[in-house]
């Protein structure tokens, strides 16, 4: 989902900065706030870039990643989400890919706002139940499905208003390759989610994750 240097132009690229700016600003309180949030945000950023970095390769215009998103996002909520995605892109850029920060606008709201829109739609309702009640396979398969579908339609916004001509193909291509992310995404997620909830009694575990039902 990665959106290459030199694709977008200087102007297009400030735009972003300052959409992704607006994007947080309203949660940007909260946040500062919430120390509990801090803490998730931590772990979702680091899981985020564990993950990202596990599997990445070049597919057409961009890449395919395994993001991990919905075990974050089930986990630790949505707000820790959000931050993680920016804080980890950040983390990635300083330590492995420097010529990406350029970019950390664009990429970051290409994560933010599918996830964004799922929340909002569907998702919030979700956190009315526990955990493991959230993260059944069909009900995952299903938000799975929607999330990379935004995000691949993010990356084909990106690429439309660029500065290189993308066959459509080509983008189709690379969509059509989250469908292996799609498919893997929801099995990682649910024994993720199990796997924790055994350990659901520790002060630990219910500190950093958010497994009992909540009302955010």
């Amino acid at each position: 989902m990665h959106i290459e240097p030199g694709i977008l132009n200087q102007l297009k690229v400030l735009l972003a900065n300052g959409a992704l700016v607006g994007v947080l600003l309203p949660y940007l309180r909260q946040f500062i706030f919430s120390p509990a949030l801090w803490l998730r945000t931590a772990i979702a950023a680091l899981f985020f870039s564990l993950f990202m970095q596990s599997f990445h390769m070049a597919v057409g215009p961009s890449e395919l990643h395994f993001v991990g998103a919905m075990p974050l996002y089930l986990l630790l909520g949505f707000l820790p989400t959000v931050f993680g995605f920016v804080a980890g892109l950040l983390l990635q850029g300083l330590i492995f890919e420097p010529w990406d920060l350029v970019h950390l606008a664009v990429n970051s709201l290409s994560l933010i706002v599918p996830l964004a829109a799922l929340h909002y739609t569907l998702g919030r309702t979700l956190f009315a139940q526990n955990a493991l009640q959230r993260a059944r396979l069909p009900q995952v398969l299903r938000l799975d499905t929607l999330y990379y579908s935004g995000v691949t339609l993010m990356v084909g916004f990106w690429l439309a208003v660029s500065e290189v001509a993308t066959p459509f193909a080509a983008w189709a291509g690379f969509a059509a390759s989250y469908i292996a992310v799609v498919m893997i995404e929801p099995v990682f997620t649910y024994v993720t989610v199990r796997a924790l909830q055994t350990q659901g009694h520790r002060a630990w575990v219910q500190r950093w994750f958010a497994l009992a039902p909540t009302t955010h």
